[in-house]
């Protein structure tokens, strides 16, 4: 049927007309589309209207169905299933489809299902399920976990999976996948699903893993080799959303820079900011800087007291939504947050938002741009502002790259079987299974649709049996075989302790903090209350707390006065450069370099001011080139205008051109440099910490077989150091074989210990696969206890069942998602086709500054480090 000629469309218009809206051309597309019963991905900038493309979609399919009585019909069951990946998504979201169905007199409910849903609410929803369910992928696996599950699903007509860039590629997504191609079978294909995305560079890929398990629905067949997914349709909106981003600049550049510290010295250009906006979403990328942002605004601007608040996934669930729903009502002026806020809640008031620090990556950039302005046509603002005063490149580098477009893949996983243990004890406690039909169903998902034969007999032997290596031990045979060939766990212990679990975040044992006197403030990792003692003080939603004890895995705090505190550093890590910007910073440096007169790159010369050994071989430079074209001055294209960034910048670079040399964007520059701590080896790949952790250890391993010699590291997203107390033997002789893509494989697991890395890998591993139990509500067991008991099971697969599945996903996790190998191979063969300039300056540089600042942080304090640093900065002036 055609969509305009029908009641449901013209009822929805209607509405829209009366709330001063007309539907985008991308929202009647997808509307068409659900009228066809199609599946498929809807694609739209933040604050664009996906939401309604989907919701309204529904609703007008309901509308055309029951024409005359679509305004009394109620108890309709469940028609409409979204799964979002965030528990701060579901109010928002629900609050704007109650709001909808208000208007039109309609009786559908919406109901929220997440680990905040209370259990009188969730026993309501068994009893009659609302039209609208909106489920985290957890809530959903729990939902499949009851006995009857498919009766739920009996009038299900449309699945939507929210923010699916977000999910795609972590094993959250494949839960996702793992329940819709469980819901399928339970409705034989009969229904849509249909994916919201906003920024993803991989959208037909993004599209092929979600519909995977509809394709033998669809005349097609189980994807064979990562996907054949049945064709369904892109919606694309063609809307124009503007950012606007500029740069915060420091009145003086420093020209040696080092990370972390200058954010907070510019707070009072931060101020005119957020007086001059109606609300200010102020980006974060840590829990712990966050904190001390906050109580830095309110020192430095004692007005915003009871305007501004502060966000993350720590604080407690109340004052969570209560800092939503003031900001939704606008009487907030300021939140400061971190990625807690990233995603689809719509904040309408807000005007502004400001990043502190770089993103990493250009998606992560236009989400958060987007969070302001977040309406059609509404221009959204967003300052950046550095952290340290190269962060500049990587705003000139967002900039450029927004508008190209390059914005990140996101890579499927594949082959997870610590999720597919635990899904298949999830569906053994409900109704069970028979493995024959489960075993197709499981292929037709993109992440286990080249599983074998053997693979799948291996995972059926470890849940009913405990495997080769655990056999002997009744605690894991945790599935029985019924007469018939079902698959059921028929221990309620088992089954409960399951229920308990499901899911595939796994972090540090968290502690709740709690008054003594009452009243929850939110909640911490354990090992940092762990080193506290007594008395001390330290920093959580924005409060002073005073440490009391520990008692029943709860932290017993009282307020303090207290001047100073420490600021809590959760587990977290920093956030890598994505290898898109990273290819973008490459490029600005190529046009910093083209502004700067410098000496020509030939290795082995020391220019003018600098110093060290001459090259061992006078005919042989580490200067390969690629075709040399390339590399002519003559054969350069005219430079662009340089973005303001890189002019502010011009002093720094014009520095390190003096003292070394500024590399062009087909050019590595490694400098050797001489200090009373030692020989520093400085290589600038401009790649990301991951990418620089594992080629630090591939490099310090490969000039280890020259010579006997040890390292320490240091590194950050722009380079790294190799520190010995010897010389290192890196010259134009050799450097070209040190960075190699030759055996890297190899090379690579007899660099680190991968061993060690895949057990602490294995922990997250056997914790998802169920075979480590957490401990029950209030008395979870504890980081250390969890981290030996999985280093006890890898130790006995490692002995007695080496080919263990979930061994080799431990192995191949370390490889993919630590030591990002295939990035780091498209590295190593972009040098081998570059050139690789040497440098021995004869004092630290402004590239190499931040990296001898990183490398003094374990030994000494903030307040000591900052000391030291200034000392340093004026002795190299």
């Amino acid at each position: 049927m055609h969509l305009q000629t029908t009641t449901g469309y013209k009822i929805i218009q209607a509405w829209m007309a009366g709330e001063g809206r007309a539907p985008f051309a991308f929202q009647e597309e997808a509307w068409q589309h659900i009228l066809d019963d199609r599946s498929g991905l809807v694609n739209a900038p933040t604050g664009c209207g996906k939401t309604f493309s989907v919701f309204l979609g529904s609703l007008i399919d309901f509308i055309n169905d029951h024409p005359s009585d679509y305004r009394t019909r109620s108890a309709n069951g469940l028609q409409l299933l979204w799964i979002s990946p965030l528990r701060a998504l579901a109010k928002d979201i629900g609050r704007a489809m109650e709001e909808v169905i208000r208007s039109l007199d309609m009786k559908w409910q919406v109901g929220i299902r997440n680990g905040d849903t209370d259990p009188a609410e969730r026993q309501r929803q068994r009893r009659r399920m609302p039209e609208v369910l909106i489920i985290t992928p957890e809530s959903l696996h729990l939902l499949l976990a009851q006995k009857g599950y498919p009766e739920i699903f009996k009038r299900l007509r449309i699945i939507a999976v929210d923010e699916w860039h977000e999910l795609l590629g972590s094993k959250r997504g494949v839960q996702v996948e793992l329940a819709l191609s469980r819901i399928v079978r339970v409705k034989d294909g009969d229904c849509s699903i249909i994916g919201i995305s906003a920024t993803i560079g991989n959208l037909e890929q993004a599209k092929e893993v979600l519909l995977a398990s509809l394709a033998p629905f669809s005349g097609g067949k189980a994807p064979a080799g990562a996907g054949q997914a049945a064709p369904g349709f892109i919606v694309r909106a063609m809307i124009d959303k503007p950012i606007d981003v500029e740069s915060i600049f420091p009145d003086e550049i420093e020209n040696y820079p080092w990370a972390g510290h200058l954010g907070l010295k510019l707070i009072h250009k931060v101020i005119p900011i957020i007086e001059k906006s109606r609300t200010t979403l102020i980006f974060i990328n840590t829990r712990g800087m966050s904190e001390t942002w906050y109580q830095s605004l309110l020192t430095a601007c004692p007005d915003l007291a009871g305007a501004i608040a502060l966000h993350h996934g720590s604080i407690d669930m109340e004052l969570r939504s209560w800092v939503e729903e003031s900001l939704h009502d606008g009487r907030l002026k300021a939140v400061v947050c971190t990625a807690s806020l990233d995603l689809g809640v719509d904040f309408r008031p807000v005007e502004t938002v400001i990043q502190v620090g770089s993103p990493k990556g250009v998606a992560r950039f236009l989400q958060r741009a987007g969070r302001s302005g977040h309406q059609p046509g509404q221009v959204s603002k967003i300052w950046f502002l550095p952290t340290h005063s190269l962060e500049l490149m990587e705003a000139a580098a967002l900039k450029s790259a927004m508008h190209e477009g390059l914005i990140e893949n996101r890579e499927p996983m594949l082959l997870c079987y610590d999720v597919l243990i635990q899904y298949l004890s999830t569906l053994a406690i409900s109704d069970g299974f028979y493995p024959e039909s489960l075993f197709e169903e499981l292929r037709s998902t993109y992440c286990f649709s080249e599983m074998t034969d053997d693979e799948w007999g291996e995972i059926l032997h470890f849940i009913t049996e405990g495997g080769v290596a655990l056999q002997q031990y009744d605690e894991y045979r945790k599935v029985e075989i019924m007469p018939d060939g079902l698959f059921r766990i028929n221990s309620r212990r088992v089954a409960m302790r399951h229920r308990l679990h499901i899911g595939t975040i796994v972090s540090d044992s968290m502690l709740k903090v709690r008054f003594v006197t009452g009243g929850y403030v939110g909640v911490i990792e354990e090992y940092f209350i762990s080193r506290l003692s007594p008395g001390d003080v330290f920093t959580l939603a924005g409060r002073n707390l005073e440490f009391v004890a520990i008692k029943d895995m709860t932290a017993l705090v009282r307020r303090s006065n207290a001047k100073k505190s420490r600021v809590p550093s959760w587990n977290g890590g920093r956030m890598p450069l994505s290898a898109n910007l990273g290819m973008m910073l490459r490029r600005k440096l190529d046009e910093a370099s083209q502004m700067l007169v410098q000496p020509p790159a030939h290795a082995g010369h020391p220019t003018p001011g600098q110093t060290g050994r001459p090259p061992k071989s006078p005919t042989r430079h580490a200067t390969r080139l690629a075709p040399p074209a390339k590399l002519l001055s003559s054969s350069r294209p005219e430079p662009p205008d340089p973005d303001i960034e890189l002019k502010v910048l011009r002093p720094l670079f014009q520095l390190q051109a003096d003292l070394s040399y500024m590399p062009h964007e087909n050019e590595l520059l490694i400098e050797q440099i001489e200090t009373k701590d030692g020989f520093h080896l400085f290589v600038y790949p401009f790649e990301g910490r991951l990418v620089h952790e594992a080629m630090a250890a591939l490099l310090a391993y490969r000039i280890s077989r020259i010579t006997p010699i040890s390292f320490s590291f240091a590194m950050n997203d722009y380079g790294f150091e190799l520190l010995s107390d010897q010389p290192i033997p890196l010259d134009d002789s050799n450097a070209f074989e040190l960075f190699s893509p030759d055996d890297l494989t190899a090379d690579i697991q007899r660099s680190v210990n991968s061993a060690e890395m895949a057990r602490r890998k294995f922990r997250d591993i056997a914790v998802i696969g169920g075979l480590i139990f957490q401990g029950y509500p209030g008395e979870y067991a504890k980081a250390r206890h969890l981290q030996a008991s999985a280093s006890l099971l890898f130790n006995v697969f490692s002995e007695y069942d080496p080919h263990n599945l979930l061994l080799r996903q431990a192995y191949n996790e370390v490889m993919d998602q630590q030591m990002e190998e295939r990035r780091l191979r498209n590295m190593l063969q972009r040098i081998a086709g570059g050139r690789i300039v040497l440098r021995w300056p004869n004092k630290l540089t402004p590239f190499c500054f931040p990296l001898k600042v990183d490398s003094m942080r374990e030994d000494l304090s903030s307040e000591k480090l900052e000391d030291r640093v200034r000392k340093m900065q004026a002795q190299l002036r």
